[in-house]
């Protein structure tokens, strides 16, 4: 698979965020507060984090990290409260604002696209709103998670052990049972979220959606 360019990443970044603010703009304000895939998060937890996330830049993020105790979780509730409207469409407005910036903490680029993918189905599955996220850009941010450690946000501990293929794009990585699904299905297995019995299939399947619930 090659790697795309940063000018393609930000082109797809900046698509999905403004799909989830057309999604999110008539949503009842009742809906707000559905409890999103994120542990502990409800959907506006999480449009507050994507907030907070797109305005983030390298050197503020050093800075918040400190002052953290370089505790990511922690950073991460002070960047809600923060950005957190009280009305829930005052967020939704400021998130609008900054769908096109191409801010980013010192990371690879390809955790925008995992933040996009992965965020937008953390409050998308709760409020059963459906999304045909590009396949091939969704293994690229596969491909980025299972190299990448659960203590900095990644998969690679779920994926160890398995052979995980796509069915909608071209990715396939590991060794052991194989577990076949769509790209979407297996990015969100491998970072902590639950997927529907029905999406995976082959003889690993089961054992893996468990147990990968578990290590995340």
């Amino acid at each position: 698979m090659a790697n795309p360019s940063s000018s393609e990443i930000w082109s797809v970044v900046h698509d999905e965020r403004q799909s989830l603010v057309d999604d999110l703009k008539s949503l009842e304000t009742n809906k707000w507060c559905t409890p999103s895939l994120c542990p502990g998060w409800d959907v506006h937890d999480v449009l507050a984090h994507l907030l907070d996330s797109a305005k983030t830049t390298r050197l503020s993020f050093l800075r918040r990290m400190v002052a953290a105790g370089l505790d990511f979780d922690r950073d991460n509730a002070v960047g809600i409260t923060r950005e957190k409207a009280t009305a829930a469409e005052d967020t939704l407005s400021a998130f609008r604002a900054v769908c096109a910036h191409t801010t980013t903490p010192p990371a690879a680029l390809a955790t925008r696209l995992v933040e996009a993918f992965v965020h937008g189905e953390d409050i998308r599955r709760p409020l059963k709103i459906g999304r045909n996220y590009p396949p091939v850009h969704v293994a690229e941010a596969l491909a980025y998670q299972v190299k990448t450690s659960v203590k900095i946000g990644g998969g690679k501990e779920p994926a160890q052990g398995w052979h995980l293929i796509a069915t909608d794009a071209p990715f396939e990585h590991g060794a052991g049972p194989k577990v076949y699904g769509p790209a979407i299905a297996l990015l969100l297995a491998v970072s902590g979220r639950p997927v529907g019995a029905d999406e995976l299939t082959g003889p690993g399947a089961h054992s893996f959606v468990t147990e990968a619930s578990e290590e995340s």
